[in-house]
């Protein structure tokens, strides 16, 4: 069993009406009830018990999904350098949309992950840039949205170890929207997708594309990095 937990700040879906419409039970609740699996069992975090991410459930976590917008400086930062390690150590994780600026991806990727968005509602197709990956099987060529806030480039991360998604909108802009990445023992995946006031996480190639990211980044070791002073092994 695959054991996934999820973070979400839970800010939006109680203060717009609009929002909650979407989400009414909140993006982290969303995402549980559709990618529990027969392999994957989830649990949820939200700003509110921020503090319940402790190294135990850390420990305890093989993938850690998350999603964040508009409250990324009040995640103590404590906790940020508490994800980031236990990602080093062989946990895998996964943003979302704009959990580009959260402080655990800013911490990994070591950059300002800035990038140029506009809010319109504008269709988004999602390109596949190697249908050979574990994250894409079953997909086709590509995934279409109805509705996504813009994001595009230039996007200040660095250079994506295998380059997953290229999303283009209706105004013309481009985005590398899905982006591995290998940081200690850990895998990283960042996907676009997921404005929350659009209903990107009922998708079901989203779905699918987010189980598989969940397979793909298990790792198979899990293990402190050290800076240990050693001794010759012959004289």
């Amino acid at each position: 069993m695959i054991k996934v937990t999820i973070y979400n700040e839970y800010l939006h879906e109680r203060a717009s009406e609009r929002v909650a419409k979407v989400y009414p039970h909140g993006i982290h609740e969303a995402l549980k009830e559709n990618l529990t699996d027969e392999d994957i069992s989830v649990k949820t975090v939200t700003l509110d018990n921020v503090e319940d991410i402790t190294d135990e459930l850390l420990a305890d976590t093989d993938v850690f999904m998350w999603w964040g917008h508009k409250a990324h400086e009040k995640v103590p930062d404590e906790i940020a350098v508490r994800v980031q390690q236990a990602c080093l150590a062989g946990m895998g994780m996964i943003f979302l949309h704009s959990g580009h600026h959260s402080k655990p991806f800013k911490l990994l990727m070591g950059t300002p992950c800035n990038l140029s968005w506009r809010e319109d509602g504008d269709r988004e197709y999602l390109w596949v840039c190697d249908p050979s990956h574990p994250i894409v099987q079953g997909i086709g060529n590509y995934i279409k949205l109805e509705h996504e806030e813009t994001y595009g480039e230039p996007f200040m991360i660095p250079e994506p170890d295998k380059l997953i998604f290229i999303g283009n909108y209706e105004g013309g802009e481009a985005f590398r929207s899905g982006c591995c990445y290998r940081r200690g023992y850990g895998k990283i995946f960042y996907f676009q997708p997921g404005h929350e006031t659009f209903p990107t996480f009922y998708h079901p190639d989203v779905i699918r594309v987010l189980k598989n990211a969940i397979r793909w980044a298990v790792s198979d070791y899990r293990g402190v990095l050290e800076c240990p002073h050693i001794k010759k092994i012959e004289e």
